[in-house]
């Protein structure tokens, strides 16, 4: 029988830093920052992303501004393999833009990763293999000189198959992995012996300190990395990087504590994708500095086409808590947080530095409006309103969506100072997401290969007009076609269905929030047909932000 004794664990030993320095230094400015969504991130998905998505994912990385990304581990699979030959070969590399690729210390697998890159023009070859006591022991079982000279044989492999190709710039790059559980001795013992075999490189050599599983706080990973850089051999000379795991929720403050410690270099993915618990999250390190006053060199500000793509690609949620990208972060529902809020933003001026209470940032750079973020709490409760909307419409709205109607009824009920009744709901529905603007009249898909094509007719009173497009996805084609039509850009939120039985059919519900100017606007349809359903719904938030903004007409 299992039981919950804490005395089956043991502290993870640290070296002894009786003269640290760094709990006295600051962060003053960014690290090199280098995405593993595409490797580390993706390794770690229900399902693995298809080569699209990888290119999606890619060009959101390019997009945020990111000039080394790690793009696979393409001796390993063959959707990497296929995906690195399409971005060498479709010359989608910009020329300021490094790609790095993952390997293990292992001849043939590295013979396969250069195969990988030929062609590119310049590129970071990650090789690694395990140091720890306990991948020595318990999974290789090889002593410590025996790992060593794993390490040394990959580094000459590396070497001498760059040789092949000689009109590439290629930088090494060498990770004693678990370098968290490795004695920090042993682990200089090793990597010095890689930059023994790479010192005559053109290209600094990366050395990458991985606590590919957390087993320390913060400050005992800082002492680590601290004690590493005193000792590895031609410190000025080669990058220390750091690779976080989040296994004690610290991935962050590690990666933190470490850069503090004398790290020059970060790995990470977008909103901490990764195994287990996940990998240190880029945006919300990058967003730390940023709220010091400290420029992250990435582009944040619409934070929520990073949310985006990140489920997209990942097919996984983002926690509504999530740091600074979570739809509640800087929502305020106690009475005397939103006071603090609305008095400290009454005396906020435009040219001093932010200083509103509960507000670590302001919402707007990262293209959150105040009335999107910040709600008040009706008398009667949101919660009563949500169940007459759920009782009166038959229907399970996403959580966003109660909020964003219970307001529309709320207000209703306020204005006329009586009950609403379940029918006065159901009209409310209707007016505010199915009877104004656009309608959809009818829709034409078609696939070729990936690329989706969709053609729809749209009518309002007696005016019609056709769009075409093309694309992945159709309701991302749609979104496209409308942020043409209506000259702004539209970037899709929030999207869920559920069916619900009507007579002997059933009828698919989709609800579908966009992100348009900085605000957030709800849209709802229905059809048999589930892609008829979600495009109804897409134009139907449309919809309701020319009735909220008359400045922003549906130009079609």
């Amino acid at each position: 029988m299992a039981t919950f004794d804490h005395n089956k664990y043991r502290i993870n030993p640290t070296p002894k830093l009786t003269d640290r320095t760094w709990p006295d230094k600051q962060i003053t400015q960014a690290p090199a920052w280098c995405s593993v969504d595409l490797r580390d991130g993706n390794q770690a998905l229900i399902n693995p992303m298809s080569v699209a998505q990888k290119h999606r994912m890619f060009d959101k990385l390019l997009a945020l501004g990111f000039k080394e990304i790690e793009v696979g581990f393409p001796a390993a699979s063959q959707t990497d393999f296929d995906f690195v030959r399409e971005i060498i070969e479709q010359n989608k590399i910009p020329e300021d833009v490094t790609i790095q690729v993952l390997v293990q210390a292992r001849d043939h697998l590295i013979e396969q990763t250069f195969r990988a890159l030929e062609g590119v023009k310049r590129a970071i070859v990650h090789v690694y293999n395990s140091t720890s006591t306990i991948q020595r022991e318990r999974v290789f079982a090889m002593d410590k000189q025996a790992i060593k000279q794993i390490a040394v044989q990959g580094a000459e492999k590396v070497q001498s198959e760059a040789m092949k190709y000689p009109n590439t710039i290629w930088q090494f790059q060498y990770s004693p992995e678990s370098f968290s559980q490795t004695e920090t001795d042993y682990a200089i013992e090793v990597c010095n012996a890689v930059i023994d075999v790479w010192q005559n490189q053109p290209q600094p050599v990366i050395i990458n300190l991985p606590a590919t599983v957390e087993v320390n706080s913060p400050n005992a990973f800082a002492d680590q990395v601290e004690y590493f850089c005193r000792q590895v051999k031609n410190r000025e000379q080669i990058i220390i990087s750091l690779h976080t795991h989040n296994d004690r929720g610290c991935a962050v403050a590690s990666a933190e504590l470490g850069l503090l410690a004398g790290a020059d270099r970060i790995e990470g993915t977008l909103l901490g994708n990764g195994e287990r618990t996940g990998n240190m999250d880029i945006v919300t390190m990058a967003m730390n500095f940023y709220s010091q006053g400290i420029d992250p060199q990435l582009d944040l500000l619409d934070i929520d086409s990073i949310v985006e793509v990140v489920k997209a690609c990942t097919e996984l949620p983002v926690h509504p808590r999530h740091p600074y990208a979570g739809e509640l972060v800087f929502t305020a529902f106690s009475g005397s947080h939103q006071d603090a809020i609305k008095k400290s933003l009454a005396r906020q001026q435009a040219d001093e530095p932010w200083q509103v209470a509960y507000l670590p940032i302001n919402p707007e750079d990262i293209n959150r409006s105040y009335e999107a973020v910040i709600r008040i709490n009706s008398q009667s409760g949101k919660g009563g309103v949500a169940y007459i909307v759920e009782q009166a419409l038959n229907m399970q709205m996403p959580r966003w969506m109660q909020i964003e109607f219970s307001q529309v009824v709320q207000q209703f009920s306020e204005a006329t100072g009586k009950e609403v009744s379940a029918e006065q709901v159901r009209q409310l529905f209707v007016e505010t997401y199915q009877s104004r603007g656009w309608q959809l009249q009818a829709y034409q898909a078609s696939r070729s290969g990936e690329v989706e094509h969709l053609t729809v007719m749209l009518a309002e009173g007696d005016r019609q007009q056709q769009l075409s497009g093309e694309g992945q996805g159709l309701l991302a084609v749609m979104s496209d076609m409308l942020s043409v039509e209506m000259g702004v850009n539209i970037v899709i939120t929030e999207y869920s269905e559920s069916t619900q039985q009507a007579a002997n059919n059933a009828v698919a519900q989709c609800f579908v929030q966009v992100n348009i100017g900085g605000k957030r606007f709800g849209g709802f349809g229905q059809s048999q047909d589930i892609v008829d359903a979600s495009l109804k719904a897409l134009i139907s938030a449309c919809n309701r932000s020319v009735v909220a903004a008359s400045e922003l007409p549906l130009a079609c």
